[in-house]
Formats: structure tokens, C-alpha cells, sequence
């Protein structure tokens, strides 16, 4: 059968027009198309803020990996990934939110490192009378809060540094003086504001975080031995970028990187 002039026009006529949208819109079809960048989701805790948005820029200078970070308390971070939030990385701030995601099923086997450690510190007001604490057995902290002073902290039913703290107080007899007089916080990072307002007398929170803030004074530390050891477990939980995941965890290892994460006060894991 013939192809009729009219047909042949209007075929060619559609050419030529795709042909303009294309020059018009940049298109070259001679050229493969291009990837786009790695992005990677990290989960971390509220505490890492600072120093993994240091990192982060560090990374994408280095590798062109874009780090995404999503900060929050462990614990609400782990039940988003438990619910199947699509994080690549979980940095928490204790082994028992770690050990639920794995628990979940939700981290990839062989991957989790123990990553960093902090302390804990008694923090007030920089303008608070107060200039040192010495926290041992059955040290009176409930009169170190005023008549009507709470003492804020993560909330120790879920937030890694609040069950630190509440371990550390039951350790030297004190928390049944305080518990009723707790301001229980979404994050530490919430706890260390309250304190920075002046609208708590006293804190609890994570070294690292004091260090931040030039509103609050650090007042007393809290001693290793009447808590747990505050370490940072890091892992892959997604499958999906497996290798690029990977790929961070060994930079989060390296010389450089540590550097920037003591110089916030964490410890690094050798």
C-alpha cells in the first residue's frame, strides 16, 4: 500500500516538531542520561546534630554522596524505622534502641559498629549561683532546685540520656527525692533549652551538648561507674544502598572525622 503525501508530511512535520522541543528544552540525544547524585537518609540522635552535620559536608565534599540526617530522640527514630521509615543509616545514642530496630529485623546483618561515647553532666543556668556540684551518694539535689525548680531532663521512659540519668540517680540513692520534680523532654537537645531559658534550675544532659551552649555552666559530672557506659552503635538498615551505606560507616571510622567528633566531645571508638 502506498503512503499518501499528506501522510508522509504529516510524519515528518511531527519530527521536525519533536526535534524543535528538544533543542528548545536542551535535550541531546547523542548524550547518555545522567544518574542523579546519592542521597543517603541517616537517622541520628539528637545529640550528633552538630558534629554529623560537620561530617556530612565533609562526605559530600569527598565522595559527592549527599547525607540526608533526620535528628530525634533514639527512640522515636527506632519506631519509625520499626513502622518502615526508609532510613540507609541508624546512629543511636544507646545499645537498647539499636538492639530493638535489630529486633525488627530492620538492620542489616554484620553491619552495626559501636561508633562513639559521651559523659553526663549537671548543668545550670550561666548566670545560676551554683558553680559545682559534687554528685555522689545521696548528694541533695532535690535542694539544689528551689521550692518550686524541676529538673529537666530526656524523658527516662524512652530517651537514651534521661534512662542514663535515671540509672545514674538510682545508683546514688536520689531519684525517689526527684522523680516528681522531673521535666521529662522529648530529646536532650530539648532538655539542654529548658536549662538555656532558665525556665529549669538544673539539667541532665550529655557533655557534648553542654559544650554547645555558652547559656548554661557545667556544674557537676555525673561518675562512669553508676551508669551504663554511654556508647553510640551505628548501622545500615536498608538493603536498598547497602554499599554506599557501608561506605559511610567506614568514613565515619577515619582519622578526619574523628577529629571533628571529638572536637565536640565525644570519644571515638578505636
Amino acid at each position: 500500500m502506498k503512503t499518501s503525501r499528506e501522510t508522509i508530511w504529516r510524519l515528518c512535520a511531527g519530527g521536525v516538531f519533536a526535534g524543535l522541543l528538544c533543542f528548545f528544552a536542551g535535550c541531546d540525544a547523542s548524550k547518555p542520561s545522567v544518574a542523579p547524585p546519592v542521597e543517603l537518609l541517616v537517622f541520628a540522635a539528637a545529640s550528633t546534630t552538630n558534629a554529623l552535620q560537620d561530617v556530612s559536608a565533609l562526605y559530600a565534599e569527598k565522595s559527592g554522596v549527599k547525607i540526608v540526617p533526620s535528628f530525634a530522640s533514639s527512640s522515636t527514630l527506632a519506631k519509625q524505622i520499626e513502622s518502615g521509615a526508609p532510613a540507609d543509616v541508624f546512629i543511636s545514642a544507646n545499645p537498647g534502641w539499636m538492639d530493638y530496630v535489630e529486633a525488627a529485623k530492620r538492620v542489616v546483618d554484620s553491619t552495626r559498629v559501636d561508633l562513639l561515647g559521651n559523659r553526663l553532666v549537671l548543668i545550670a543556668p550561666m548566670d545560676s549561683p551554683l558553680d559545682q556540684v559534687v554528685i555522689e551518694n545521696g548528694f541533695a539535689l532535690n535542694g539544689l532546685l528551689d521550692a518550686d525548680g524541676r529538673l529537666a531532663m530526656g524523658d527516662p521512659a524512652h530517651v537514651p540520656a534521661g534512662i542514663y540519668g535515671k540509672q545514674s540517680l538510682e545508683t546514688l540513692g536520689v531519684w525517689g527525692s526527684v522523680e516528681s520534680r522531673v521535666a521529662p523532654m522529648q530529646d536532650v537537645r530539648a532538655a539542654l533549652a529548658m536549662v538555656e531559658r532558665g525556665e529549669t534550675p538544673l539539667g541532665v544532659v550529655y557533655a557534648t551538648d553542654a559544650a554547645l551552649s555558652d547559656r548554661v555552666q557545667v556544674v557537676g559530672v555525673f561518675p562512669k561507674e553508676t551508669h551504663p557506659l554511654i556508647v553510640y552503635p551505628a548501622a545500615v538498615v536498608s538493603e536498598l544502598k547497602k554499599a554506599d551505606a557501608l561506605a559511610f560507616l567506614e568514613f565515619l571510622k577515619t582519622p578526619a572525622v574523628q577529629a571533628i567528633f571529638e572536637k565536640y566531645g565525644f570519644t571515638v571508638a578505636k
